[in-house]
């Protein structure tokens, strides 16, 4: 997730080229590690990212966070209500040169709305994402962008921390998920979901959109997925598509990918099949959603053996997401495969208000994991996007987010 988070960044930054978002990139220097922020990386693409995930996911365990880590995140957002991916001087208001994005805003409302307190700046949030809404329904990273599955999802999550359904947030006739419908692929093509139709209008299926459309098709987000009762997750084209008939076919789609060897796998041009681990971990959660904890079982399982490494290198979003993935599975994040995942999250920041199971851990801690280090492994997903890619990872981040 960090790391797909900042894949977005730099694949929108391609994408949107020819649009007008409704402000625009600037470069900046390597920022100094302000207090309250998780992880020790540069946070220049994926703070606010990494942070919101840091705080729902402990949300999710009942760790009340640091206030200093509340604050910080709080302090991020714009007069207008939007987040940036980071803002290096929060005493400086947003200008033009700042680059807001609907992913960082949609995480940061969720956050928000998990530690309390908050309910103005989460209302500002939201009505922020409202305004740059699309007209088939949807968002694209970038405010003025292309719909893509991806950000319409994590904006389904913050939408979803309001008192109006989902459904009734619409531009015309038009609502979310629409959008997220108009990227379902038929049954022939695996019933998975299409980031973004390509060049030529051409749906390709996009584990990542899959597992962030499935639980979005929901009505849900990462603060409050949880797994369902088990329900179908077999493919079926029908006439009039629902989102409830495109999770499940979504969900069909993840099941066969992971069956084999338990995990998702991304390449990078040039590079050969890899494990994605932050896919992987996306699917967990979307498979718990819907079809139940058995669904999730096979690929929570690999995780539980194989992701710890991965975990340590990428930082405080990767921890989160594998407590996310362990929540909505019916695992314990304080024991996943010998791992405490809370602690190990807890120690790359300000330590939590209340943590009886998330002290420091005696052993390596998490807070030498550098986070900046996926930011440059995405560089060169960002510059695969401008080569006609578009989204190749989930996220962010991170990121991907994603």
């Amino acid at each position: 997730m960090n790391v797909r988070r900042s894949a977005a960044v730099l694949a929108a930054a391609v994408a949107i080229g020819t649009a007008t978002p409704a402000v625009a990139a600037s470069p900046s220097p390597t920022p100094s590690l302000p207090s309250g922020l998780y992880g020790g990386g540069d946070p220049t693409y994926d703070g606010v990212w990494r942070q919101s995930f840091a705080l729902i996911a402990l949300h999710r365990v009942d760790v009340e966070p640091a206030a200093a880590a509340v604050d910080w995140l709080a302090g991020q957002q714009c007069a207008n209500g939007a987040f940036p991916a980071f803002r290096a001087d929060p005493a400086k208001a947003c200008d033009a040169k700042l680059m807001v994005d609907t992913n960082s805003t949609a995480a940061a409302a969720q956050a928000l709305s998990a530690v309390g307190g908050h309910g103005t700046a989460v209302t500002k949030a939201v009505t922020w994402l409202k305004s740059v809404q699309n007209k088939d329904g949807g968002w694209g990273y970038a405010p003025g962008g292309a719909s893509d599955a991806n950000s319409t999802s994590v904006v389904i999550g913050a939408l979803a921390t309001q008192d109006t359904p989902v459904s009734e947030i619409r531009v015309g006739t038009q609502s979310p998920y629409d959008a997220l419908l108009k990227l379902s692929l038929p049954c022939a093509d695996g019933g998975a979901f299409a980031y973004q139709p390509d060049k030529k209008g051409k749906l390709k299926a996009n584990a990542d959109a899959t597992a962030a459309a499935v639980v979005a098709a929901h009505g849900t987000g990462p603060l409050t997925a949880r797994a369902g009762a088990t329900a179908e997750s077999s493919c079926a084209d029908a006439s009039h598509l629902t989102p409830a008939r495109a999770a499940a076919n979504g969900a069909s789609f993840l099941a066969e990918a992971v069956a084999k060897d338990g995990y998702l796998k991304s390449v990078l041009p040039g590079a050969e099949n890899q494990p994605d681990y932050g896919n992987t971990a996306d699917a967990v959660v979307a498979l718990a959603v819907q079809g139940g904890t058995g669904a999730a079982r096979k690929p929570l399982t690999w995780l539980e053996r194989n992701s710890s490494k991965w975990a340590q290198q990428n930082g405080p979003a990767a921890w989160a997401q594998l407590i996310l993935a362990a929540e909505a599975a019916g695992t314990d994040p304080r024991d996943f495969g010998g791992t405490d995942l809370v602690q190990r999250l807890t120690a790359t920041g300000p330590a939590p208000e209340t943590a009886s199971s998330a002290t420091a851990d005696s052993g390596t801690s998490a807070d030498s994991d550098d986070s900046g280090s996926s930011v440059w492994w995405v560089v060169g997903a960002g510059l695969a996007a401008g080569a006609g890619i578009g989204f190749l990872l989930s996220g962010r981040n991170k990121r991907k987010r994603p």
